[in-house]
């Protein structure tokens, strides 16, 4: 009797070990769903209308089939970031110039916004849009994270300082995500709650699902991860075509593989 409660224990230890290793290790196989020739030096996306942006030579695009929208600013210099979040209002970042524009759904400047010359010092080195005509920010000057509001042209900091600095930031109309150079996982909402959203994983390119979910690439490999306090370690690869890239992107199930020379677009469904 004794031995045969032993083998029972046996086999359900070894049914759970197998199950924890098999979760922590799970592939991750997306179907291929479409794949074109890439023409950008930096592509950024699509928006749910269809239309796909990109930056070729500096100069901003919206493209569907023969429907083209084009917006570029020499006297600005480099486009830093470019937030897709309201495709009836984007956000063009210029680091150089410390200056941000907004665009309509058809590229025309609405409001360009100079931080160097605004009543309060900002340095901009983080910029999203956010809630209630807003716009992320994180000034350097201070080392904090603030809400400006574009149509008062007024600037509030909602944060304490960050001790280290920003290793790679995401925002949404209601957070401000950044993960710093230790790898350490933060969110701050527009009332300035900082949470501690536990360490990511090393990567070279990573984007913010949300705060409990990332996907990273690391050696030319992509792997999926949600933060679970049961199995923190558990992380899925997911097995693309591609043996190398230059970026990836994704949005609601769709992830879009780019190199120099093709897009790839994959449907996946994360665990």
């Amino acid at each position: 009797m004794y031995k045969k409660v032993q083998k029972i224990l046996f086999s359900i230890f070894l049914f759970c070990t197998i199950n924890a290793l098999s979760a922590q290790n799970l592939n991750i196989i997306p179907s291929l769903i479409s794949q074109y020739k890439n023409n950008s030096d930096d592509f950024l996306g699509f928006d749910a209308f269809g239309y796909s942006y990109q930056i070729k030579n500096n100069v901003f695009s919206k493209i569907k089939g023969d429907e083209v929208f084009e917006y570029k600013n020499v006297s600005l210099g480099k486009i830093t970031k470019v937030d897709l979040q309201n495709p009836l209002k984007m956000v063009l970042f210029y680091e150089d110039f410390n200056s941000v524009v907004l665009l309509d759904n058809q590229l025309n400047k609405m409001t360009e916004i100079n931080f160097s010359q605004n009543p309060t010092p900002i340095v901009v080195t983080a910029i999203g849009m956010s809630t209630q005509n807003q716009l992320w920010i994180y000034n350097a000057l201070n080392q904090q994270i603030g809400l400006f509001d574009y149509l008062k042209n007024e600037y509030k900091t909602v944060s304490i300082p960050l001790t280290e600095p920003i290793k790679y930031y995401q925002t949404d109309f209601n957070t401000f995500y950044w993960i710093d150079k230790k790898n350490n996982f933060f969110s701050c909402d527009i009332f300035g709650k900082i949470t501690s959203l536990n360490k990511t994983s090393d990567f070279d390119k990573i984007t913010i699902i949300n705060a409990a979910q990332y996907i990273f690439s690391k050696d030319n490999l992509l792997f999926f991860k949600g933060i679970e306090k049961s199995n923190p370690e558990a992380v899925s690869e997911i097995k693309i075509l591609e043996k190398t890239f230059d970026n990836f992107y994704y949005k609601d199930q769709i992830l879009s593989i780019f190199t120099a020379t093709d897009i790839s677009n994959y449907k996946i469904v994360t665990p």
